[in-house]
Protein backbone atom coordinates (compact mmCIF):
# COMPACT_ATOMS: atom_id res chain seq x y z
CA UNK A 1 0.00 0.00 0.00
CA UNK A 2 1.53 3.24 -0.67
CA UNK A 3 -0.30 6.36 0.73
CA UNK A 4 1.05 9.97 -0.50
CA UNK A 5 -0.06 13.20 1.20
CA UNK A 6 0.43 16.57 -0.24
CA UNK A 7 0.09 19.91 1.60
CA UNK A 8 -3.16 20.79 1.22
CA UNK A 9 -3.66 24.18 -0.80
CA UNK A 10 -0.06 24.75 -0.97
CA UNK A 11 1.53 25.73 -4.20
CA UNK A 12 3.48 22.20 -4.29
CA UNK A 13 0.17 20.17 -5.03
CA UNK A 14 -1.23 22.68 -7.30
CA UNK A 15 2.53 22.96 -8.91
CA UNK A 16 2.34 18.94 -9.05
CA UNK A 17 -0.93 18.49 -10.00
CA UNK A 18 -0.36 20.93 -13.12
CA UNK A 19 2.21 19.07 -14.14
CA UNK A 20 0.83 15.88 -14.32
CA UNK A 21 -2.06 17.46 -15.95
CA UNK A 22 0.25 18.62 -19.16
CA UNK A 23 1.23 15.11 -19.91
CA UNK A 24 0.22 13.53 -22.54
CA UNK A 25 -2.04 14.67 -26.07
CA UNK A 26 -4.92 16.76 -25.63
CA UNK A 27 -8.72 15.27 -25.36
CA UNK A 28 -11.00 18.21 -24.87
CA UNK A 29 -13.54 18.88 -28.04
CA UNK A 30 -12.58 15.12 -29.40
CA UNK A 31 -13.70 11.75 -28.80
CA UNK A 32 -13.85 10.87 -24.75
CA UNK A 33 -10.90 9.32 -23.81
CA UNK A 34 -10.70 5.55 -23.29
CA UNK A 35 -11.84 3.79 -20.51
CA UNK A 36 -8.60 2.28 -18.44
CA UNK A 37 -7.91 -0.54 -16.11
CA UNK A 38 -4.09 -0.20 -14.71
CA UNK A 39 -4.83 -3.43 -11.97
CA UNK A 40 -2.58 -1.12 -9.65
CA UNK A 41 -3.84 0.87 -6.91
CA UNK A 42 -6.60 3.19 -7.16
CA UNK A 43 -6.03 6.76 -6.37
CA UNK A 44 -8.41 8.85 -3.65
CA UNK A 45 -8.17 12.28 -3.29
CA UNK A 46 -9.58 13.55 0.40
CA UNK A 47 -9.97 16.61 2.02
CA UNK A 48 -8.01 16.32 5.40
CA UNK A 49 -11.52 15.64 7.12
CA UNK A 50 -12.03 12.58 5.23
CA UNK A 51 -8.43 11.21 5.45
CA UNK A 52 -9.74 9.10 8.74
CA UNK A 53 -12.18 7.61 6.18
CA UNK A 54 -9.60 6.80 3.32
CA UNK A 55 -7.15 5.29 6.34
CA UNK A 56 -10.26 3.36 7.58
CA UNK A 57 -10.82 1.70 3.89
CA UNK A 58 -7.48 0.54 4.03
CA UNK A 59 -7.95 -1.08 7.25
CA UNK A 60 -10.79 -2.79 6.69
CA UNK A 61 -9.66 -3.74 2.71
CA UNK A 62 -6.00 -4.70 3.04
CA UNK A 63 -6.23 -6.67 -0.50
CA UNK A 64 -6.87 -3.77 -2.44
CA UNK A 65 -3.75 -1.17 -2.78
CA UNK A 66 -4.76 2.76 -2.58
CA UNK A 67 -2.81 5.71 -2.77
CA UNK A 68 -4.53 8.51 -0.89
CA UNK A 69 -3.71 12.05 -1.86
CA UNK A 70 -4.51 15.14 0.74
CA UNK A 71 -6.45 17.79 -1.27
CA UNK A 72 -7.05 21.39 -0.42
CA UNK A 73 -10.49 21.14 1.53
CA UNK A 74 -11.58 24.81 1.09
CA UNK A 75 -14.92 25.29 0.61
CA UNK A 76 -15.23 27.56 -2.74
CA UNK A 77 -11.22 26.70 -3.31
CA UNK A 78 -10.12 26.27 -7.34
CA UNK A 79 -7.17 24.12 -6.68
CA UNK A 80 -9.08 20.82 -7.53
CA UNK A 81 -11.16 22.23 -10.06
CA UNK A 82 -7.98 23.82 -11.93
CA UNK A 83 -5.95 20.36 -11.60
CA UNK A 84 -9.09 18.54 -13.49
CA UNK A 85 -8.86 21.25 -16.44
CA UNK A 86 -5.87 19.98 -16.79
CA UNK A 87 -6.60 16.88 -16.81
CA UNK A 88 -9.22 16.97 -19.16
CA UNK A 89 -6.84 18.39 -21.64
CA UNK A 90 -4.36 15.73 -21.18
CA UNK A 91 -7.27 12.90 -21.70
CA UNK A 92 -5.53 11.44 -18.17
CA UNK A 93 -4.30 11.88 -14.47
CA UNK A 94 -7.85 11.96 -12.88
CA UNK A 95 -8.48 9.96 -9.86
CA UNK A 96 -10.35 7.40 -9.40
CA UNK A 97 -12.87 8.59 -6.14
CA UNK A 98 -13.14 11.67 -5.03
CA UNK A 99 -14.37 13.78 -1.97
CA UNK A 100 -15.19 17.17 -3.67
CA UNK A 101 -14.02 19.75 -1.42
CA UNK A 102 -17.10 22.04 -2.62
CA UNK A 103 -20.45 20.48 -3.06
CA UNK A 104 -20.36 23.00 -6.31
CA UNK A 105 -18.17 20.81 -8.00
CA UNK A 106 -20.38 18.49 -8.90
CA UNK A 107 -21.86 20.82 -11.84
CA UNK A 108 -18.54 21.06 -13.16
CA UNK A 109 -17.73 17.44 -12.99
CA UNK A 110 -20.90 15.79 -14.45
CA UNK A 111 -20.62 18.83 -17.50
CA UNK A 112 -19.96 18.06 -21.03
CA UNK A 113 -16.66 19.17 -21.27
CA UNK A 114 -15.16 17.30 -17.74
CA UNK A 115 -17.87 14.06 -17.41
CA UNK A 116 -15.69 13.07 -15.01
CA UNK A 117 -18.26 11.72 -12.31
CA UNK A 118 -19.47 8.58 -13.19
CA UNK A 119 -23.42 7.52 -13.47
CA UNK A 120 -23.91 5.51 -10.21
CA UNK A 121 -27.28 4.99 -11.38
CA UNK A 122 -27.14 1.45 -12.08
CA UNK A 123 -22.78 0.30 -11.22
CA UNK A 124 -24.45 1.19 -7.21
CA UNK A 125 -27.95 0.59 -7.41
CA UNK A 126 -28.10 -1.09 -3.83
CA UNK A 127 -25.95 1.61 -2.19
CA UNK A 128 -28.61 4.21 -3.92
CA UNK A 129 -31.38 2.68 -2.65
CA UNK A 130 -30.32 2.79 1.18
CA UNK A 131 -31.06 6.48 0.65
CA UNK A 132 -34.12 8.71 1.35
CA UNK A 133 -34.46 10.62 -1.84
CA UNK A 134 -34.32 13.95 -0.96
CA UNK A 135 -31.11 13.31 0.72
CA UNK A 136 -29.66 11.65 -2.64
CA UNK A 137 -31.53 14.65 -4.57
CA UNK A 138 -28.81 16.45 -4.76
CA UNK A 139 -26.88 14.12 -6.47
CA UNK A 140 -29.64 13.29 -9.20
CA UNK A 141 -28.60 15.52 -12.56
CA UNK A 142 -30.84 15.30 -15.66
CA UNK A 143 -32.20 12.03 -14.09
CA UNK A 144 -28.91 10.31 -13.60
CA UNK A 145 -27.29 9.90 -9.84
CA UNK A 146 -23.48 11.26 -10.20
CA UNK A 147 -22.65 11.05 -6.83
CA UNK A 148 -23.34 10.26 -2.91
CA UNK A 149 -23.74 12.27 -0.35
CA UNK A 150 -21.40 11.54 2.86
CA UNK A 151 -23.11 12.72 5.30
CA UNK A 152 -26.98 14.88 5.79
CA UNK A 153 -26.04 18.29 6.82
CA UNK A 154 -30.53 19.48 7.34
CA UNK A 155 -30.58 22.84 9.37
CA UNK A 156 -32.82 22.24 12.67
CA UNK A 157 -33.50 25.12 15.22
CA UNK A 158 -30.41 25.26 17.73
CA UNK A 159 -31.05 27.18 21.11
CA UNK A 160 -29.45 27.67 24.02
CA UNK A 161 -31.86 25.26 26.81
CA UNK A 162 -30.95 26.80 29.80
CA UNK A 163 -31.10 30.63 29.03
CA UNK A 164 -34.68 29.90 27.33
CA UNK A 165 -35.56 28.48 30.57
CA UNK A 166 -33.98 31.13 32.93
CA UNK A 167 -35.55 33.34 30.74
CA UNK A 168 -38.96 32.03 30.43
CA UNK A 169 -38.52 32.33 26.46
CA UNK A 170 -40.41 29.98 24.59
CA UNK A 171 -38.27 28.05 21.90
CA UNK A 172 -40.04 29.48 18.11
CA UNK A 173 -41.61 27.19 15.76
CA UNK A 174 -41.98 29.64 12.83
CA UNK A 175 -39.36 31.90 10.97
CA UNK A 176 -41.66 34.76 12.13
CA UNK A 177 -41.67 33.90 15.73
CA UNK A 178 -37.41 33.69 15.33
CA UNK A 179 -37.08 36.76 14.26
CA UNK A 180 -39.70 38.77 16.74
CA UNK A 181 -38.00 36.84 19.69
CA UNK A 182 -34.75 37.57 18.12
CA UNK A 183 -35.06 41.19 18.48
CA UNK A 184 -36.94 40.95 22.13
CA UNK A 185 -33.52 38.95 23.02
CA UNK A 186 -31.17 41.30 21.61
CA UNK A 187 -32.95 44.09 23.34
CA UNK A 188 -33.35 42.59 26.97
CA UNK A 189 -30.00 40.88 26.46
CA UNK A 190 -27.36 42.72 24.63
CA UNK A 191 -24.68 41.06 23.00
CA UNK A 192 -26.85 38.02 22.52
CA UNK A 193 -27.64 37.26 18.94
CA UNK A 194 -29.42 34.51 17.11
CA UNK A 195 -27.77 34.14 14.19
CA UNK A 196 -24.46 34.54 12.00
CA UNK A 197 -24.10 35.95 8.27
CA UNK A 198 -21.00 36.12 7.55
CA UNK A 199 -19.71 32.17 5.92
CA UNK A 200 -20.74 30.65 3.03
CA UNK A 201 -23.01 28.38 4.34
CA UNK A 202 -25.34 31.61 5.42
CA UNK A 203 -27.24 31.42 2.01
CA UNK A 204 -28.62 28.18 2.90
CA UNK A 205 -29.50 28.44 6.01
CA UNK A 206 -31.76 31.49 4.89
CA UNK A 207 -32.27 32.06 1.24
CA UNK A 208 -32.57 28.09 0.72
CA UNK A 209 -34.72 27.96 3.46
CA UNK A 210 -37.25 30.64 1.95
CA UNK A 211 -37.00 28.95 -1.28
CA UNK A 212 -35.22 31.78 -2.87
CA UNK A 213 -34.32 30.70 -6.30
CA UNK A 214 -30.32 31.55 -6.04
CA UNK A 215 -29.66 27.96 -7.53
CA UNK A 216 -32.03 26.60 -10.18
CA UNK A 217 -30.70 24.51 -12.54
CA UNK A 218 -32.87 24.59 -15.29
CA UNK A 219 -30.21 22.68 -17.86
CA UNK A 220 -26.63 22.74 -18.44
CA UNK A 221 -26.54 26.27 -19.55
CA UNK A 222 -29.65 28.04 -18.21
CA UNK A 223 -30.14 29.13 -14.19
CA UNK A 224 -32.73 30.66 -12.74
CA UNK A 225 -31.58 33.16 -10.62
CA UNK A 226 -34.44 35.82 -9.06
CA UNK A 227 -34.12 37.49 -5.74
CA UNK A 228 -37.43 39.15 -6.51
CA UNK A 229 -39.42 36.18 -5.71
CA UNK A 230 -41.49 36.11 -3.10
CA UNK A 231 -39.73 33.70 -0.53
CA UNK A 232 -36.18 35.78 -1.22
CA UNK A 233 -38.23 38.99 0.37
CA UNK A 234 -40.18 37.41 3.33
CA UNK A 235 -37.01 36.74 4.29
CA UNK A 236 -35.17 39.76 3.66
CA UNK A 237 -37.46 41.19 6.01
CA UNK A 238 -36.63 39.37 8.58
CA UNK A 239 -33.21 39.64 8.49
CA UNK A 240 -33.53 43.27 8.47
CA UNK A 241 -35.74 43.15 11.32
CA UNK A 242 -33.13 41.10 13.11
CA UNK A 243 -30.26 43.07 11.37
CA UNK A 244 -31.31 46.17 12.74
CA UNK A 245 -31.58 45.00 16.30
CA UNK A 246 -27.91 43.67 16.76
CA UNK A 247 -29.28 39.78 17.33
CA UNK A 248 -27.16 38.95 14.13
CA UNK A 249 -23.49 38.92 13.76
CA UNK A 250 -21.76 39.76 10.92
CA UNK A 251 -19.06 37.19 11.69
CA UNK A 252 -19.13 33.40 9.85
CA UNK A 253 -19.18 30.29 11.80
CA UNK A 254 -15.78 29.26 10.97
CA UNK A 255 -14.25 32.51 11.61
CA UNK A 256 -11.18 31.93 13.61
CA UNK A 257 -12.43 34.72 16.13
CA UNK A 258 -15.89 33.43 16.42
CA UNK A 259 -15.41 31.54 20.10
CA UNK A 260 -16.85 34.81 21.82
CA UNK A 261 -20.18 35.20 19.21
CA UNK A 262 -20.93 31.24 19.40
CA UNK A 263 -20.75 31.05 22.71
CA UNK A 264 -23.08 34.57 22.80
CA UNK A 265 -25.27 32.87 20.46
CA UNK A 266 -28.37 31.61 21.88
CA UNK A 267 -30.70 30.74 19.20
CA UNK A 268 -29.95 30.04 15.45
CA UNK A 269 -31.12 27.66 12.30
CA UNK A 270 -27.88 25.27 11.45
CA UNK A 271 -26.90 21.96 10.26
CA UNK A 272 -27.29 18.69 12.28
CA UNK A 273 -23.40 18.59 12.39
CA UNK A 274 -22.65 21.98 14.59
CA UNK A 275 -23.98 20.51 17.59
CA UNK A 276 -20.20 18.78 17.94
CA UNK A 277 -18.39 20.59 15.35
CA UNK A 278 -19.14 24.17 16.38
CA UNK A 279 -21.18 24.32 19.59
CA UNK A 280 -18.79 21.72 21.45
CA UNK A 281 -15.54 21.64 19.26
CA UNK A 282 -14.65 25.16 17.87
CA UNK A 283 -16.32 27.19 20.33
CA UNK A 284 -16.12 25.38 23.28
CA UNK A 285 -19.86 26.16 24.76
CA UNK A 286 -20.51 23.63 28.03
CA UNK A 287 -22.21 20.86 28.15
CA UNK A 288 -25.62 20.85 28.86
CA UNK A 289 -26.59 23.87 27.39
CA UNK A 290 -27.48 23.04 23.78
CA UNK A 291 -30.25 21.33 22.37
CA UNK A 292 -31.73 21.24 19.01
CA UNK A 293 -35.26 21.16 17.78
CA UNK A 294 -37.44 20.87 14.57
CA UNK A 295 -36.79 23.41 11.64
CA UNK A 296 -38.83 26.25 11.32
CA UNK A 297 -42.24 26.83 9.10
CA UNK A 298 -43.51 29.88 7.60
CA UNK A 299 -46.73 31.22 9.16
CA UNK A 300 -49.50 29.45 7.57
CA UNK A 301 -47.71 26.25 5.97
CA UNK A 302 -48.30 23.20 7.42
CA UNK A 303 -44.88 21.50 7.75
CA UNK A 304 -41.11 23.75 8.20
CA UNK A 305 -38.66 24.48 5.24
CA UNK A 306 -35.17 25.01 6.01
CA UNK A 307 -31.36 24.79 4.27
CA UNK A 308 -28.47 22.09 3.76
CA UNK A 309 -25.12 23.33 4.94
CA UNK A 310 -22.47 21.01 3.40
CA UNK A 311 -23.28 16.80 3.19
CA UNK A 312 -20.40 16.25 1.42
CA UNK A 313 -20.12 14.37 -1.69
CA UNK A 314 -18.29 11.29 -3.33
CA UNK A 315 -17.76 10.90 -6.54
CA UNK A 316 -16.22 8.28 -9.17
CA UNK A 317 -14.24 8.17 -12.15
CA UNK A 318 -15.52 7.74 -15.52
CA UNK A 319 -12.60 6.71 -16.81
CA UNK A 320 -11.82 3.66 -15.52
CA UNK A 321 -13.05 -0.17 -16.12
CA UNK A 322 -12.25 -3.91 -14.54
CA UNK A 323 -10.68 -4.13 -11.81
CA UNK A 324 -9.51 -0.72 -11.17
CA UNK A 325 -13.38 0.15 -11.56
CA UNK A 326 -14.65 -2.80 -9.32
CA UNK A 327 -12.00 -1.60 -6.52
CA UNK A 328 -13.03 2.39 -6.71
CA UNK A 329 -16.68 0.95 -6.09
CA UNK A 330 -15.62 -1.15 -3.43
CA UNK A 331 -14.13 2.38 -1.95
CA UNK A 332 -17.11 4.40 -2.37
CA UNK A 333 -19.22 2.01 -0.95
CA UNK A 334 -17.26 1.80 1.95
CA UNK A 335 -17.13 5.57 2.71
CA UNK A 336 -20.68 5.88 2.29
CA UNK A 337 -21.51 3.49 3.78
CA UNK A 338 -19.79 2.18 6.18
CA UNK A 339 -20.20 2.14 10.04
CA UNK A 340 -16.41 1.97 10.71
CA UNK A 341 -16.19 5.22 9.23
CA UNK A 342 -20.19 6.72 8.95
CA UNK A 343 -20.61 5.76 12.89
CA UNK A 344 -17.25 5.35 14.30
CA UNK A 345 -15.30 8.11 13.02
CA UNK A 346 -17.14 10.42 11.21
CA UNK A 347 -19.03 13.98 13.08
CA UNK A 348 -22.12 13.90 10.87
CA UNK A 349 -25.34 12.21 10.73
CA UNK A 350 -25.15 9.81 7.90
CA UNK A 351 -26.67 10.40 4.59
CA UNK A 352 -26.64 6.54 4.66
CA UNK A 353 -30.25 5.75 5.52
CA UNK A 354 -29.53 2.21 7.57
CA UNK A 355 -27.05 3.67 9.25
CA UNK A 356 -27.96 6.67 10.63
CA UNK A 357 -29.70 5.05 14.22
CA UNK A 358 -26.60 3.69 14.82
CA UNK A 359 -25.29 6.63 14.71
CA UNK A 360 -28.03 8.89 16.59
CA UNK A 361 -27.57 5.83 19.33
CA UNK A 362 -23.64 7.02 19.79
CA UNK A 363 -24.85 10.43 19.59
CA UNK A 364 -27.06 9.03 23.08
CA UNK A 365 -24.31 8.20 24.73
CA UNK A 366 -22.88 11.66 24.99
CA UNK A 367 -23.74 14.18 27.92
CA UNK A 368 -23.40 17.36 25.85
CA UNK A 369 -26.73 17.91 24.36
CA UNK A 370 -29.15 19.51 27.35
CA UNK A 371 -32.43 17.06 25.63
CA UNK A 372 -30.47 14.80 23.32
CA UNK A 373 -33.42 12.97 22.86
CA UNK A 374 -35.43 15.90 21.58
CA UNK A 375 -32.11 16.68 19.20
CA UNK A 376 -32.07 13.01 17.88
CA UNK A 377 -35.51 13.47 16.71
CA UNK A 378 -34.65 16.62 15.20
CA UNK A 379 -32.06 15.78 13.04
CA UNK A 380 -34.17 12.69 11.78
CA UNK A 381 -36.62 15.40 11.22
CA UNK A 382 -35.18 17.50 9.41
CA UNK A 383 -34.01 15.28 6.33
CA UNK A 384 -37.42 15.24 4.84
CA UNK A 385 -38.18 19.29 5.06
CA UNK A 386 -35.06 20.54 3.35
CA UNK A 387 -35.96 22.97 0.53
CA UNK A 388 -34.68 21.91 -3.09
CA UNK A 389 -30.92 22.62 -4.06
CA UNK A 390 -29.25 22.69 -7.36
CA UNK A 391 -25.25 22.74 -7.33
CA UNK A 392 -24.18 25.22 -10.08
CA UNK A 393 -20.89 26.05 -12.24
CA UNK A 394 -20.81 29.11 -10.11
CA UNK A 395 -20.49 28.94 -6.17
CA UNK A 396 -23.30 30.76 -4.47
CA UNK A 397 -21.39 30.74 -1.13
CA UNK A 398 -18.47 32.61 -2.63
CA UNK A 399 -20.46 35.46 -4.05
CA UNK A 400 -22.48 35.65 -0.51
CA UNK A 401 -19.32 35.75 1.43
CA UNK A 402 -17.55 38.37 -1.22
CA UNK A 403 -20.89 40.64 -0.80
CA UNK A 404 -23.06 40.20 2.05
CA UNK A 405 -20.48 40.72 5.38
CA UNK A 406 -18.51 43.74 3.09
CA UNK A 407 -21.69 45.17 3.10
CA UNK A 408 -22.94 45.08 6.30
CA UNK A 409 -19.91 45.75 7.80
CA UNK A 410 -19.12 48.97 5.73
CA UNK A 411 -22.78 50.08 7.19
CA UNK A 412 -24.91 49.34 4.52
CA UNK A 413 -28.13 47.58 5.24
CA UNK A 414 -29.18 43.90 4.50
CA UNK A 415 -31.11 45.21 1.57
CA UNK A 416 -27.67 46.59 0.18
CA UNK A 417 -26.00 43.32 0.79
CA UNK A 418 -28.55 41.26 -0.89
CA UNK A 419 -28.76 43.42 -3.76
CA UNK A 420 -25.15 43.53 -4.40
CA UNK A 421 -25.12 39.84 -3.79
CA UNK A 422 -27.67 38.89 -6.07
CA UNK A 423 -26.26 41.40 -9.07
CA UNK A 424 -22.49 39.68 -7.63
CA UNK A 425 -24.41 36.54 -8.31
CA UNK A 426 -25.98 37.23 -11.50
CA UNK A 427 -22.45 38.27 -13.05
CA UNK A 428 -20.50 35.15 -11.83
CA UNK A 429 -23.21 32.66 -13.53
CA UNK A 430 -23.21 34.72 -16.61
CA UNK A 431 -19.20 34.42 -16.89
CA UNK A 432 -19.31 31.04 -16.60
CA UNK A 433 -21.55 30.68 -19.56
CA UNK A 434 -25.35 30.31 -18.26
CA UNK A 435 -28.76 32.31 -19.45
CA UNK A 436 -30.33 33.63 -16.58
CA UNK A 437 -34.43 33.11 -16.12
CA UNK A 438 -36.37 34.87 -14.00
Amino acid sequence: MTKKLMAAGGTTLVAALALAGCAGGGSQGGDPPAQTDSGGPITVWVDPPRVPAAEAFTEAHPDIEIEITQIDGTVGGQTVRQAFANFDTAGEGWPDAIFFPTNDDIAWATSSTSNYAADLTDLMSEVIEGYDEAVLSFCEIDGQIRCLRNDAAPDVLWYDEVFFEENGYEVPTTWEGYADLAVTIAEEHPGKISGMLGDAYAVNRYLQAANCPTNERVSETEARIDLSAEGCGKMVDLLSQMQEADALSNQGIFDGDAAEAGQNMVMSPGAAWWGNYLYRDTWGVEAGRISATTPLAWEGDSEPTTGNEGGGLWGLSSHITGEQLENAITFLEFVATDPAWQVELSTGLPGYGPVQDEWLEQVATDDYFADIEGSQTAFKESLGYVAPYDYMMYDTGSVWTQTVPPTLIGGGSIEDAIAAFGEELTNQAESVGYTITQ
